[in-house]
Protein backbone atom coordinates (compact mmCIF):
# COMPACT_ATOMS: atom_id res chain seq x y z
CA UNK A 1 0.00 0.00 0.00
CA UNK A 2 2.09 2.91 -1.12
CA UNK A 3 2.38 5.96 1.50
CA UNK A 4 1.48 3.52 4.07
CA UNK A 5 3.65 3.63 7.09
CA UNK A 6 3.32 1.55 10.53
CA UNK A 7 2.75 3.54 14.16
CA UNK A 8 1.49 2.46 17.13
CA UNK A 9 1.69 -1.34 17.10
CA UNK A 10 2.07 -1.58 13.55
CA UNK A 11 -1.29 0.09 12.24
CA UNK A 12 -0.80 2.22 9.11
CA UNK A 13 -0.43 5.94 9.72
CA UNK A 14 -3.33 5.73 6.56
CA UNK A 15 -5.28 2.52 7.55
CA UNK A 16 -5.64 -0.29 5.04
CA UNK A 17 -9.60 -1.68 3.74
CA UNK A 18 -10.53 -4.91 5.29
CA UNK A 19 -13.25 -7.31 3.23
CA UNK A 20 -13.48 -9.93 5.37
CA UNK A 21 -15.79 -12.75 3.77
CA UNK A 22 -17.86 -15.71 5.43
CA UNK A 23 -20.00 -18.36 4.26
CA UNK A 24 -22.76 -19.89 7.20
CA UNK A 25 -22.12 -23.05 8.42
CA UNK A 26 -22.49 -23.62 11.67
CA UNK A 27 -25.36 -20.60 11.80
CA UNK A 28 -24.32 -18.41 14.80
CA UNK A 29 -20.66 -19.36 15.21
CA UNK A 30 -19.66 -18.35 12.13
CA UNK A 31 -21.81 -15.15 12.04
CA UNK A 32 -20.21 -14.98 15.71
CA UNK A 33 -16.68 -15.10 15.21
CA UNK A 34 -16.73 -13.23 12.12
CA UNK A 35 -19.02 -10.26 13.35
CA UNK A 36 -16.60 -9.93 16.90
CA UNK A 37 -13.42 -10.05 14.29
CA UNK A 38 -15.21 -6.92 12.09
CA UNK A 39 -16.42 -5.69 15.29
CA UNK A 40 -13.11 -5.44 17.05
CA UNK A 41 -10.95 -4.22 13.51
CA UNK A 42 -13.24 -1.55 13.40
CA UNK A 43 -13.27 -0.41 17.56
CA UNK A 44 -10.18 -0.73 18.56
CA UNK A 45 -7.71 -0.50 14.96
CA UNK A 46 -9.77 2.12 12.92
CA UNK A 47 -9.92 0.31 10.02
CA UNK A 48 -12.52 0.08 7.59
CA UNK A 49 -14.22 -3.01 7.25
CA UNK A 50 -16.07 -4.67 4.86
CA UNK A 51 -18.12 -8.08 6.07
CA UNK A 52 -19.68 -10.07 3.04
CA UNK A 53 -21.66 -12.88 4.68
CA UNK A 54 -24.07 -15.40 2.28
CA UNK A 55 -27.09 -15.46 5.23
CA UNK A 56 -27.19 -12.36 7.56
CA UNK A 57 -30.16 -14.09 9.24
CA UNK A 58 -28.02 -15.10 11.92
CA UNK A 59 -26.14 -12.27 12.01
CA UNK A 60 -29.32 -9.75 12.07
CA UNK A 61 -29.92 -12.13 15.89
CA UNK A 62 -26.88 -11.39 17.76
CA UNK A 63 -25.96 -8.23 15.97
CA UNK A 64 -28.18 -5.03 16.49
CA UNK A 65 -29.26 -2.94 14.19
CA UNK A 66 -28.57 -5.48 11.42
CA UNK A 67 -31.70 -6.28 8.76
CA UNK A 68 -31.37 -9.72 7.06
CA UNK A 69 -33.01 -8.08 4.08
CA UNK A 70 -30.72 -5.54 3.44
CA UNK A 71 -28.28 -6.06 1.03
CA UNK A 72 -25.63 -3.32 2.11
CA UNK A 73 -26.11 -1.39 5.30
CA UNK A 74 -23.75 -0.59 8.21
CA UNK A 75 -23.78 -1.14 11.85
CA UNK A 76 -21.15 -0.44 14.59
CA UNK A 77 -19.04 1.21 12.05
CA UNK A 78 -18.82 -2.05 9.83
CA UNK A 79 -20.30 -2.76 6.25
CA UNK A 80 -22.22 -5.58 5.63
CA UNK A 81 -22.96 -6.84 2.22
CA UNK A 82 -24.63 -9.74 1.13
CA UNK A 83 -22.59 -12.45 -0.46
CA UNK A 84 -24.51 -13.63 -3.54
CA UNK A 85 -23.60 -14.85 -7.23
CA UNK A 86 -23.18 -13.33 -9.39
CA UNK A 87 -21.17 -11.31 -7.32
CA UNK A 88 -21.76 -7.49 -7.08
CA UNK A 89 -18.88 -5.62 -8.26
CA UNK A 90 -16.20 -4.38 -5.43
CA UNK A 91 -13.32 -2.63 -5.31
CA UNK A 92 -10.47 -5.78 -3.81
CA UNK A 93 -10.17 -4.36 -0.56
CA UNK A 94 -5.93 -4.54 1.06
CA UNK A 95 -6.69 -6.95 3.35
CA UNK A 96 -8.55 -10.01 2.69
CA UNK A 97 -10.13 -12.69 5.32
CA UNK A 98 -11.36 -15.92 4.39
CA UNK A 99 -13.03 -16.84 7.26
CA UNK A 100 -13.25 -20.96 7.74
CA UNK A 101 -11.82 -21.74 4.16
CA UNK A 102 -15.35 -20.59 2.95
CA UNK A 103 -13.07 -19.63 -0.42
CA UNK A 104 -13.56 -16.25 -2.83
CA UNK A 105 -15.54 -14.75 -5.59
CA UNK A 106 -13.71 -16.27 -8.43
CA UNK A 107 -13.98 -12.93 -9.69
CA UNK A 108 -12.75 -10.96 -6.91
CA UNK A 109 -9.57 -13.83 -6.74
CA UNK A 110 -9.12 -12.50 -10.36
CA UNK A 111 -8.63 -8.68 -9.45
CA UNK A 112 -6.71 -9.31 -6.28
CA UNK A 113 -4.16 -10.84 -8.89
CA UNK A 114 -4.04 -7.80 -11.10
CA UNK A 115 -3.35 -5.45 -8.02
CA UNK A 116 0.28 -4.19 -7.39
CA UNK A 117 1.48 -4.81 -4.73
CA UNK A 118 -0.89 -7.92 -4.30
CA UNK A 119 -3.00 -7.54 -1.20
CA UNK A 120 -2.66 -9.79 1.77
CA UNK A 121 -4.65 -12.76 2.29
CA UNK A 122 -5.30 -14.41 5.29
CA UNK A 123 -7.63 -17.82 5.60
CA UNK A 124 -8.85 -17.37 9.17
CA UNK A 125 -9.08 -21.56 10.37
CA UNK A 126 -11.85 -22.89 12.44
CA UNK A 127 -10.61 -23.27 16.13
CA UNK A 128 -8.92 -26.12 17.45
CA UNK A 129 -6.76 -27.20 20.13
CA UNK A 130 -4.50 -30.28 18.36
CA UNK A 131 -1.20 -30.28 18.34
CA UNK A 132 -0.84 -30.22 14.87
CA UNK A 133 -2.15 -26.22 14.79
CA UNK A 134 0.95 -25.09 16.32
CA UNK A 135 3.10 -26.28 13.46
CA UNK A 136 0.29 -25.29 11.04
CA UNK A 137 0.08 -21.23 12.41
CA UNK A 138 1.23 -18.63 9.39
CA UNK A 139 2.22 -20.94 7.29
CA UNK A 140 1.35 -19.75 3.48
CA UNK A 141 0.01 -20.95 0.64
CA UNK A 142 0.97 -20.14 -3.27
CA UNK A 143 -2.28 -19.53 -5.62
CA UNK A 144 -1.89 -23.13 -8.20
CA UNK A 145 -2.50 -20.56 -10.43
CA UNK A 146 -2.30 -17.14 -10.08
CA UNK A 147 0.62 -14.64 -8.65
CA UNK A 148 -1.10 -15.04 -5.25
CA UNK A 149 -0.20 -16.26 -1.31
CA UNK A 150 -2.28 -17.13 1.53
CA UNK A 151 -1.69 -17.34 4.50
CA UNK A 152 -3.31 -19.61 6.99
CA UNK A 153 -4.38 -18.05 10.25
CA UNK A 154 -4.68 -20.49 12.91
CA UNK A 155 -6.99 -19.16 16.38
CA UNK A 156 -5.99 -21.54 19.27
CA UNK A 157 -4.55 -21.87 23.11
CA UNK A 158 -0.66 -21.75 22.72
CA UNK A 159 1.40 -19.07 21.88
CA UNK A 160 2.46 -20.71 19.23
CA UNK A 161 -0.88 -20.02 17.25
CA UNK A 162 -2.99 -16.49 16.60
CA UNK A 163 -4.91 -16.66 20.22
CA UNK A 164 -8.49 -15.88 20.52
CA UNK A 165 -10.43 -12.52 19.85
CA UNK A 166 -10.57 -10.54 23.52
CA UNK A 167 -11.77 -7.00 22.73
CA UNK A 168 -10.25 -4.59 24.86
CA UNK A 169 -11.69 -3.83 28.43
CA UNK A 170 -13.22 -6.81 28.34
CA UNK A 171 -12.09 -8.87 31.57
CA UNK A 172 -12.56 -5.35 33.16
CA UNK A 173 -16.22 -5.29 31.99
CA UNK A 174 -16.85 -8.97 33.25
CA UNK A 175 -15.32 -8.36 36.79
CA UNK A 176 -17.36 -5.08 37.23
CA UNK A 177 -20.42 -6.74 36.06
CA UNK A 178 -19.89 -9.89 38.28
CA UNK A 179 -19.05 -7.62 41.28
CA UNK A 180 -22.65 -5.44 41.14
CA UNK A 181 -24.91 -7.08 42.55
CA UNK A 182 -27.58 -4.95 41.97
CA UNK A 183 -26.69 -5.07 37.89
CA UNK A 184 -26.98 -8.92 38.09
CA UNK A 185 -30.63 -8.97 39.78
CA UNK A 186 -31.38 -5.45 36.85
CA UNK A 187 -30.42 -8.30 33.99
CA UNK A 188 -32.23 -11.11 35.40
CA UNK A 189 -35.18 -8.63 35.59
CA UNK A 190 -35.20 -7.56 32.15
CA UNK A 191 -34.97 -11.78 30.63
CA UNK A 192 -38.38 -12.02 32.98
CA UNK A 193 -36.46 -14.61 34.86
CA UNK A 194 -37.49 -16.11 38.17
CA UNK A 195 -35.45 -14.81 41.56
CA UNK A 196 -32.23 -16.85 42.12
CA UNK A 197 -33.08 -19.15 44.86
CA UNK A 198 -29.87 -19.52 47.78
CA UNK A 199 -29.07 -22.63 47.14
CA UNK A 200 -29.76 -23.12 43.42
CA UNK A 201 -27.61 -23.71 40.16
CA UNK A 202 -28.54 -21.61 37.44
CA UNK A 203 -27.47 -22.94 33.93
CA UNK A 204 -27.49 -21.45 30.75
CA UNK A 205 -28.34 -23.99 27.89
CA UNK A 206 -27.06 -22.75 24.24
CA UNK A 207 -26.43 -26.23 22.42
CA UNK A 208 -27.13 -28.51 19.18
CA UNK A 209 -29.84 -30.75 18.74
CA UNK A 210 -28.45 -33.31 21.53
CA UNK A 211 -30.00 -36.57 22.13
CA UNK A 212 -28.76 -36.58 25.52
CA UNK A 213 -30.53 -33.71 26.60
CA UNK A 214 -33.77 -35.24 27.80
CA UNK A 215 -32.09 -37.71 30.22
CA UNK A 216 -30.05 -34.31 31.70
CA UNK A 217 -33.35 -32.49 32.06
CA UNK A 218 -34.55 -35.73 34.15
CA UNK A 219 -31.64 -35.88 35.95
CA UNK A 220 -32.52 -32.22 36.78
CA UNK A 221 -35.64 -32.43 38.14
CA UNK A 222 -34.45 -34.97 40.30
CA UNK A 223 -31.83 -33.10 41.56
CA UNK A 224 -32.00 -32.45 45.43
CA UNK A 225 -30.71 -28.92 44.88
CA UNK A 226 -32.72 -26.61 42.47
CA UNK A 227 -31.87 -26.36 39.04
CA UNK A 228 -32.96 -23.03 36.67
CA UNK A 229 -31.96 -23.75 33.13
CA UNK A 230 -32.02 -20.78 31.11
CA UNK A 231 -32.67 -21.33 27.07
CA UNK A 232 -32.74 -18.92 24.28
CA UNK A 233 -35.41 -19.05 22.33
CA UNK A 234 -35.17 -21.38 19.75
CA UNK A 235 -32.30 -23.44 21.08
CA UNK A 236 -33.11 -27.36 21.24
CA UNK A 237 -36.98 -26.52 20.93
CA UNK A 238 -37.84 -30.03 19.58
CA UNK A 239 -36.27 -31.57 22.61
CA UNK A 240 -38.12 -29.38 24.71
CA UNK A 241 -41.30 -29.33 23.12
CA UNK A 242 -41.16 -33.58 23.75
CA UNK A 243 -39.73 -33.74 27.00
CA UNK A 244 -42.61 -30.83 28.20
CA UNK A 245 -45.42 -32.55 26.18
CA UNK A 246 -45.66 -29.88 23.90
CA UNK A 247 -45.83 -27.07 26.79
CA UNK A 248 -41.87 -25.65 26.36
CA UNK A 249 -41.82 -22.54 27.79
CA UNK A 250 -41.79 -19.72 25.37
CA UNK A 251 -39.63 -16.16 26.08
CA UNK A 252 -40.60 -14.60 28.80
CA UNK A 253 -42.21 -17.64 30.99
CA UNK A 254 -41.16 -20.78 32.88
CA UNK A 255 -42.25 -24.18 33.58
CA UNK A 256 -41.35 -26.34 36.54
CA UNK A 257 -41.10 -30.34 36.82
CA UNK A 258 -39.57 -31.23 40.47
CA UNK A 259 -36.10 -29.35 40.82
CA UNK A 260 -35.98 -28.04 37.42
CA UNK A 261 -37.39 -24.17 36.14
CA UNK A 262 -37.11 -24.06 32.62
CA UNK A 263 -36.71 -20.62 31.59
CA UNK A 264 -37.23 -19.46 27.69
CA UNK A 265 -35.28 -15.90 27.04
CA UNK A 266 -35.44 -13.67 23.96
CA UNK A 267 -32.71 -14.37 21.57
CA UNK A 268 -29.63 -12.23 22.84
CA UNK A 269 -26.92 -9.99 21.00
CA UNK A 270 -23.55 -10.61 21.73
CA UNK A 271 -22.99 -8.20 24.58
CA UNK A 272 -26.11 -9.28 26.53
CA UNK A 273 -25.15 -12.87 25.84
CA UNK A 274 -21.40 -12.10 27.80
CA UNK A 275 -23.62 -11.21 30.32
CA UNK A 276 -25.84 -14.31 30.67
CA UNK A 277 -22.67 -16.49 30.94
CA UNK A 278 -21.34 -13.82 33.21
CA UNK A 279 -24.38 -14.12 35.86
CA UNK A 280 -25.02 -18.21 35.24
CA UNK A 281 -22.97 -21.20 37.72
CA UNK A 282 -22.91 -23.26 34.97
CA UNK A 283 -22.44 -22.57 31.11
CA UNK A 284 -23.69 -25.01 28.63
CA UNK A 285 -22.25 -23.78 24.92
CA UNK A 286 -21.62 -24.99 21.43
CA UNK A 287 -19.39 -24.53 18.30
CA UNK A 288 -16.59 -21.80 19.06
CA UNK A 289 -17.83 -18.26 19.38
CA UNK A 290 -19.52 -18.96 22.41
CA UNK A 291 -16.93 -21.65 23.45
CA UNK A 292 -14.47 -18.76 23.45
CA UNK A 293 -16.91 -16.17 25.31
CA UNK A 294 -17.38 -19.17 28.10
CA UNK A 295 -14.08 -19.22 29.03
CA UNK A 296 -13.51 -15.74 28.85
CA UNK A 297 -16.43 -15.84 31.62
CA UNK A 298 -13.95 -18.08 33.83
CA UNK A 299 -16.93 -20.13 34.83
CA UNK A 300 -17.87 -23.77 34.52
CA UNK A 301 -18.52 -24.92 31.16
CA UNK A 302 -19.61 -28.00 29.10
CA UNK A 303 -18.80 -27.54 25.47
CA UNK A 304 -21.03 -29.37 22.33
CA UNK A 305 -18.33 -29.66 19.39
CA UNK A 306 -20.15 -29.65 16.50
CA UNK A 307 -20.24 -32.60 15.23
CA UNK A 308 -18.21 -34.01 12.08
CA UNK A 309 -17.85 -36.67 9.99
CA UNK A 310 -15.83 -40.22 11.65
CA UNK A 311 -15.66 -38.44 14.69
CA UNK A 312 -13.23 -35.79 13.98
CA UNK A 313 -14.99 -33.56 16.64
CA UNK A 314 -14.50 -36.14 19.23
CA UNK A 315 -10.76 -35.52 18.71
CA UNK A 316 -10.81 -31.73 19.02
CA UNK A 317 -12.81 -32.20 22.47
CA UNK A 318 -10.08 -34.39 23.93
CA UNK A 319 -7.77 -32.21 22.68
CA UNK A 320 -8.94 -28.94 24.17
CA UNK A 321 -9.51 -31.46 27.68
CA UNK A 322 -5.84 -32.35 27.57
CA UNK A 323 -4.90 -28.87 28.02
CA UNK A 324 -8.04 -27.32 29.69
CA UNK A 325 -7.49 -30.00 32.50
CA UNK A 326 -3.32 -30.13 32.29
CA UNK A 327 -2.30 -30.40 36.14
CA UNK A 328 -6.04 -30.32 37.62
CA UNK A 329 -7.08 -32.71 39.90
CA UNK A 330 -7.78 -36.05 39.06
CA UNK A 331 -10.73 -35.88 40.65
CA UNK A 332 -11.95 -32.58 39.16
CA UNK A 333 -10.66 -33.53 35.78
CA UNK A 334 -12.48 -36.81 35.69
CA UNK A 335 -15.88 -35.45 36.48
CA UNK A 336 -15.14 -32.24 33.45
CA UNK A 337 -14.21 -35.67 30.95
CA UNK A 338 -16.88 -37.72 32.01
CA UNK A 339 -19.58 -34.60 31.67
CA UNK A 340 -18.31 -33.54 27.93
CA UNK A 341 -17.95 -37.22 26.56
CA UNK A 342 -21.31 -38.15 27.99
CA UNK A 343 -23.14 -34.53 26.75
CA UNK A 344 -21.54 -35.26 22.96
CA UNK A 345 -22.51 -39.03 23.02
CA UNK A 346 -18.65 -40.47 23.33
CA UNK A 347 -18.85 -43.92 23.13
CA UNK A 348 -18.49 -45.34 26.55
CA UNK A 349 -19.37 -42.36 27.94
CA UNK A 350 -21.17 -42.58 31.57
CA UNK A 351 -24.83 -42.17 31.69
CA UNK A 352 -25.35 -38.23 31.86
CA UNK A 353 -27.39 -38.26 35.22
CA UNK A 354 -24.32 -39.64 36.92
CA UNK A 355 -21.42 -37.36 35.22
CA UNK A 356 -23.91 -34.36 35.73
CA UNK A 357 -23.46 -35.23 39.77
CA UNK A 358 -20.10 -35.67 39.47
CA UNK A 359 -19.57 -32.47 38.00
CA UNK A 360 -21.93 -30.61 40.04
CA UNK A 361 -20.24 -31.32 43.19
CA UNK A 362 -17.27 -29.86 41.90
CA UNK A 363 -18.73 -26.73 41.47
CA UNK A 364 -16.50 -24.75 43.33
CA UNK A 365 -13.51 -25.96 42.81
CA UNK A 366 -14.41 -25.85 38.78
CA UNK A 367 -15.04 -21.66 39.29
CA UNK A 368 -11.47 -21.53 41.00
CA UNK A 369 -10.30 -23.97 37.64
CA UNK A 370 -11.87 -21.50 35.40
CA UNK A 371 -10.39 -17.98 37.27
CA UNK A 372 -7.37 -19.32 36.49
CA UNK A 373 -7.67 -20.85 32.74
CA UNK A 374 -8.98 -17.40 31.82
CA UNK A 375 -6.38 -15.54 33.42
CA UNK A 376 -3.90 -18.18 31.32
CA UNK A 377 -5.69 -17.69 28.32
CA UNK A 378 -5.31 -13.49 28.40
CA UNK A 379 -1.62 -13.85 28.59
CA UNK A 380 -1.85 -15.22 24.77
CA UNK A 381 -1.69 -13.09 21.90
CA UNK A 382 -4.65 -11.61 20.77
CA UNK A 383 -6.31 -12.51 17.33
CA UNK A 384 -7.12 -9.72 15.57
CA UNK A 385 -4.54 -7.48 17.03
CA UNK A 386 -2.40 -10.33 15.79
CA UNK A 387 -3.88 -10.43 12.22
CA UNK A 388 -3.28 -6.37 12.33
CA UNK A 389 0.28 -6.70 13.16
CA UNK A 390 0.69 -9.76 10.53
CA UNK A 391 -0.72 -7.12 7.83
CA UNK A 392 1.30 -4.18 8.68
CA UNK A 393 4.61 -6.31 8.62
CA UNK A 394 3.16 -7.41 5.26
CA UNK A 395 3.22 -3.98 4.09
CA UNK A 396 6.40 -2.74 5.33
Amino acid sequence: MAGARPHRSGIMATAPRWDIFCRIVDNYGDAGVAWRLARELTAEHALAVTLWQDDLVPLARIAPGVASELPVQRAMGVTIRRWSEPFADANVADVIVEAFGCGLPECYVAQMAERAPAPTWFVLEYLSAEPWVDRAHGLGSPHPRLPLSRRFWFPGFTRQTGGLLRERGLLDARERFVGDRRARQDFWRSLATPPIASNEIRVSLFCYANPALPDLLDAWARADIPVSCIVPGGVAAAELERWTGGCAPRPGTATTRGALTLCSIPFLAQDDYDRLLWASDVNFVRGEDSFVRAQWAALPFVWHVYPQAESAHLRKLDAFLDLYLAGADPTLAEAVRMLWLAWNGAPGGRPIASAWNAFSAAIGTLRRHGAAWSAELAQLPEAASGLVLAAAAGYN
